[in-house]
């Protein structure tokens, strides 16, 4: 997969897997990831879909409907390539918290769903519900924050409220900010997301 390391600055630091939204890049959220955790190693990975040559990380059938199948691939996939670049960086595959905004939330919120044990830790930039009429893996003591627009056009409240009930119902500890700038990922979201990290992971 495409994609850019950094390495951290504090050993036993968690690594911030760096997942954008529908046209970034593994570029995009690494100044995000460094003002959650500036002591973090950086894992920025490229989505390996093309929708109108923009990245994505799965594809979709509609605005606000997924393709299943390609979503269920796209995210084994990228749990497969975890573990790979565990093993290149010397990282610990057990200490990833994973930054996602948008299309990038929602393939985050898809291991949290599918894989058990995927993540340490979760920051969603508005997602959306990425599958529904599923079991949920036991995520006890997984830790999420959710940054939500009140007024967001591409993924209402409801939405954001449904995934947050699925999520606790499935034991993870779920920490939601809301404000009003639609769909836009913005800087008290980003600082609300860093002093959530450092309660749950300093």
């Amino acid at each position: 997969m495409k994609h850019r390391f950094v390495p951290g600055k504090r050993e036993g630091s968690p690594v911030l897997l760096m997942l954008h939204g529908t046209g970034g890049n593994e570029e995009d959220l690494l100044g995000v990831g460094q003002a959650i955790s500036p002591d973090s190693a950086l894992l920025g990975v490229r989505g390996q879909e093309l929708e109108q040559g923009m990245p994505r990380f799965f594809r979709r059938l509609a605005m606000g409907v997924f393709d299943e199948e390609n979503l269920l691939f796209r995210t084994a996939e990228l749990n497969d390539y975890l573990q790979e670049a565990a093993e290149q960086y010397g990282v610990d595959r057990t200490n990833i918290v994973a930054v996602g905004y948008s299309n990038g939330a929602n393939i985050a919120a898809s291991l949290l769903f599918h894989h058990a044990n995927s993540l340490r830790g979760a920051v969603l930039f508005h997602p959306m519900v990425p599958r529904r009429g599923v079991d949920l893996p036991s995520l006890q003591a997984v830790p999420v924050f959710i940054g939500a627009g009140s007024n967001d056009p591409l993924c209402p409240p409801q939405e954001t409220e449904e995934l947050i009930g699925l999520l606790d119902g499935a034991g993870a500890s779920v920490t939601p900010f809301w404000h009003q700038e639609g769909h836009r990922l913005t800087h008290d979201e980003v600082r609300r997301a860093a002093a959530w990290y450092e309660q749950n992971f300093q």
